[in-house]
C-alpha cells in the first residue's frame, strides 16, 4: 500500500507504473496546478481534486461528490492506466488527497494502487528529482467495476444512527468535530454518535505513516468490538475520510466504508440532527 522514494526511483522509467500528483488546497483550488507546473516528480500526471477526483455538485450532495465510475476510469485511462498498471499517488500533506485517488481507483476495481510514503516532501528530502516537464501519456483502457458496498448514502447513515454495531468515524480536527469552529461549511458540529479520529494522527512528524501495528491498536480501541465492515468514515466532504480508510486498511483492518457526502452533504438539509461537543 506504501512505496518509498527508493522504490519509486527504481520504477520511474517503468511504463507499467503511473504516477499522479494530487496536491491541492481546499481554500485555493488553483494552487495544486501551480505547484505541479513549478515542479513535480518526473513522469507524474496532475490529478485535480475538484474535477478528476470529484463529481458534479448540485447543492445537496456535498462539496466533493464522487465522480461517476466511468468518468473517473476515462480520466485514468487518458493518463495511461490499465488494469495491469501500478498506480502511485502523492501529495505534500500526508496523503489526504492522494488517498482520495487511491480510494477511487480501488472503488472502480483497480487493485495495484499505492501512496508515496511521506509524499513530495519525503521525495525531495531523499534526493528525488523534480522536473517541470509534462510527459505525454500513452492512453490505455480501464473498464470500471464499481463496488457499491464501499459507499454509504445519507439515508443509510440516518437509518443506522441508533445502531450500536455501526461506528461512524469523523476525520476532521477535534475543534471542527466539537463545533467550536467551522471554516468550510454553514453548520458547525458533527453527526450524532460519531467518533473522532483526526487523520493527521495516522502520521509521523515527517508525514510518513506510523507503523501499522500502532495504527491497528488505536483504531481497534476506537471501534471496540465492531467489525471493520461496520465502520463508516466521513469528514467535511469525503476527502480526508479516505485517509482514515487507507490507515485502517494499512493496519490490517479492511472493509470499512465511505460516507461520500460527509458533513457538507449532511448539513445541506437543516432538518438532519446535529451534535456538538466531544464524542460521548
Amino acid at each position: 500500500m506504501l512505496v518509498n522514494s527508493t522504490q519509486l526511483k527504481e520504477h520511474l522509467q517503468d511504463p507499467t507504473w503511473v504516477i499522479f500528483d494530487c496536491r491541492h488546497d481546499l481554500l485555493d483550488h488553483a494552487k495544486g496546478a501551480r505547484q505541479y507546473q513549478e515542479g513535480h516528480i518526473p513522469g507524474a500526471h496532475f490529478a485535480p481534486v475538484e474535477t478528476a477526483l470529484s463529481g458534479t455538485k448540485d447543492g445537496t450532495n456535498g462539496r466533493h461528490p464522487l465522480p461517476t465510475p466511468n468518468t473517473f476510469a476515462v480520466f485514468l485511462a487518458a493518463h495511461g492506466v490499465s488494469a495491469l498498471s501500478t498506480i502511485v499517488a502523492y501529495d505534500d500533506c500526508g496523503g489526504l488527497y492522494a488517498a482520495r485517488l487511491w480510494w477511487l481507483a480501488r472503488w472502480i476495481g483497480l487493485e495495484s494502487v499505492m501512496l508515496l510514503d511521506g509524499g513530495l516532501p519525503r521525495w525531495v528530502a531523499d534526493g528525488g528529482a523534480i522536473t517541470t516537464e509534462v510527459r505525454a501519456p500513452e492512453p490505455a483502457i480501464v473498464r470500471p467495476h464499481a463496488e457499491s458496498g464501499m459507499v454509504w448514502s445519507t439515508k443509510q447513515v440516518l437509518s443506522h444512527l441508533p445502531d450500536p454495531t455501526i461506528a461512524i468515524i469523523d476525520a476532521r480536527a477535534a475543534e471542527r468535530f466539537r463545533g467550536d469552529v467551522e471554516p468550510m461549511d454553514p453548520v458547525a458540529g458533527h453527526i450524532p454518535g460519531a467518533l473522532n479520529r483526526f487523520y493527521k494522527n495516522n502520521l509521523q512528524p515527517d508525514l510518513t505513516f506510523r507503523p501499522a501495528a500502532e495504527l491497528k491498536t488505536e483504531f481497534s480501541a476506537l471501534i471496540k468490538n465492531r467489525a471493520p465492515k461496520n465502520v463508516v468514515h466521513q469528514c467535511g466532504s469525503g476527502i480526508t475520510a479516505c485517509a482514515n480508510i487507507f490507515a485502517m486498511e494499512y493496519a490490517g483492518l479492511a472493509g470499512s466504508k465511505l460516507y461520500a457526502g460527509s458533513w457538507s452533504e449532511w448539513v445541506a438539509d437543516r432538518s438532519r440532527p446535529v451534535a456538538r461537543g466531544a464524542a460521548s
